[in-house]
C-alpha cells in the first residue's frame, strides 16, 4: 500500500438517504494521497432494490480513483460484506488498525430489528465459530456471516430526516439501543482491539454513524462517521509517520476540514 493514505467510511452509495448523489462530490477527498482506504459500507451490496444504482456509483468511484492515480483498498462492512481480503488494514507494525467496526459488538448491529428477531441465529453462528472469540481473521469472517444473517427483508421508505427519525424510534427499543451503542462504542472498540489487535494503539472504525475521537483503555479510537443524513463524517490520514483527522466539510462537494487531531506514531 502506497503512502500517504486517507481513510473514509460509510459512503452508502446507492442508499436513498446518502448525501452522495455523484462521486464527483468526493473528488477533493480523494486528491493528494496515494491510497484511499474505504472502510466498509461503501455501497449497498445486500439491498436488491438499491443495488443497480449502487453498482453504477461504485463503478464511477473506481473510475474516478483510477483517473486520479489513487490506489484503492475496499474493506468489508455489514452492508457490503462481499469484498475479498481479511477485512482490516494496519500500519506502523500493527500500531494502527482500521476495520469497519461491525465486528466490535457481539451482534454486529445490535440496534437492528433483525438482531432483535434473530438472536437465536446469532447464538448458533457464534457456536459454530468458536475461533472467532480470539482470532481476528475468524472474527472478521464471522462479522460477514452476521451481516448476511441480519439482512433486512425490506427497506424503510423515504430519505427525509423526518422519515429516518421515525424509522429510528420504531420500535422504541431500537432508539434506546442506538443511544446505548453510541455511548459505549469507544469502550467496546478498545476492548475489541485488546483482544484481536493487542499491538494496536489506534483503532479507526465507522459503522456506528457517530463520529468522534476518544481515548479509552490506553488506546485512541476514531470513528469516521457516515455520509447519511443526519450524520456527519470524518477523514483520517496517515502521512510521514503522522496520523491526523478532521471533519469532512459539506457543500456542493465534500472537502477536507481542518485537522483537529494529530499524533506521531512513526519511528
Amino acid at each position: 500500500m502506497r503512502e500517504p493514505v486517507r481513510i473514509l467510511s460509510d459512503l452508502h452509495l446507492g442508499h436513498p438517504a446518502s448525501k452522495i448523489q455523484s462521486v464527483e462530490q468526493l473528488r477533493p477527498l480523494l486528491e493528494g494521497v496515494a491510497t484511499v482506504v474505504f472502510n466498509g459500507d461503501t455501497w449497498q451490496e445486500l439491498a436488491k432494490v438499491f443495488r443497480p444504482r449502487a453498482e453504477a456509483l461504485l463503478d464511477d468511484l473506481q473510475g474516478l480513483c483510477a483517473d486520479l492515480g489513487v490506489e484503492t483498498v475496499f474493506l468489508s462492512g455489514n452492508h457490503d460484506p462481499g469484498w475479498s481480503g481479511k477485512g482490516w488494514v494496519e500500519w506502523c507494525e500493527g500500531r494502527i488498525v482500521a476495520c469497519h467496526g461491525d465486528a466490535v459488538m457481539w451482534g454486529g448491529s445490535p440496534w437492528s430489528r433483525e438482531a432483535f428477531a434473530r438472536m437465536e441465529q446469532l447464538k448458533v453462528l457464534w457456536a459454530e465459530h468458536q475461533e472467532a472469540k480470539h482470532d481476528a481473521t475468524a472474527r472478521l469472517m464471522l462479522a460477514r456471516e452476521i451481516a448476511r444473517t441480519l439482512k433486512p427483508p425490506g427497506i424503510p421508505k423515504g430519505r427525509t430526516i423526518f422519515r429516518r427519525a421515525l424509522d429510528a424510534v420504531n420500535p422504541p427499543r431500537r432508539a434506546l439501543e442506538i443511544l446505548r451503542v453510541w455511548a459505549c462504542q469507544a469502550d467496546e472498540a478498545a476492548k475489541f482491539a485488546e483482544t484481536y489487535f493487542p499491538r494496536a494503539e489506534v483503532l479507526v472504525i465507522g459503522h456506528f454513524h457517530h463520529h468522534g475521537i476518544w481515548h479509552r483503555r490506553g488506546k485512541l479510537v476514531i470513528n469516521t462517521g457516515a455520509y447519511l443524513n443526519p450524520h456527519g463524517a470524518r477523514w483520517v490520514e496517515w502521512r510521514n509517520g503522522m496520523l491526523s483527522c478532521g471533519r469532512v466539510e459539506e457543500g456542493e462537494v465534500f472537502r477536507l476540514g481542518p485537522s483537529d487531531g494529530v499524533w506521531r506514531l512513526g519511528s
